[in-house]
């Protein structure tokens, strides 16, 4: 197993972890909401501490539950991780681009060596009967 192969088996087991554990573990158990966002949770705590608290600024668009909320959360997600893999594949795709187009012609996979002018013919300065260069 090469060293690469073994990172990212690394990092998925602790991604999996990390999501599972939560749930395996019982943690938020004792609440009502066990994962709520941190806007609740912050909502929840400064009810606490001063009851009377108005906030400055309301929200645009309140979602009518919170798998509404939810969907939209993970849409979000998506885009946004949409967006990150087209600019980091256009990248790798430009910079192969540029590697190929560096590269010498006959070391490119299926490229065939352009005859030169001595090879179809003529000579370097000859145009020959068509009247194209090297023809």
């Amino acid at each position: 197993m090469s060293r690469n192969t073994k990172i990212n088996a690394l990092l998925l087991l602790a991604v999996a972890a990390l999501a599972v554990l939560p749930l395996a573990l019982g943690l938020g158990d004792h609440k009502e909401e066990p994962f709520a966002g941190a806007d609740a949770e912050a909502e929840t705590a400064i009810t606490e501490i001063e009851p009377d608290y108005e906030p400055w600024f309301s929200p645009l668009y309140e979602p009518p539950s919170g798998e509404v909320e939810s969907a939209l959360f993970a849409l979000q997600a998506a885009l946004g991780a949409g967006v990150l893999a087209y600019y980091f594949g256009l990248r790798r795709g430009r910079r192969q681009g540029e590697r190929r187009a560096g590269a010498p012609r006959e070391a490119q996979p299926g490229a065939r060596p352009e005859a030169g002018p001595e090879e179809a013919g003529g000579t370097a300065g000859s145009t020959g009967e068509t009247g194209i260069r090297g023809a």
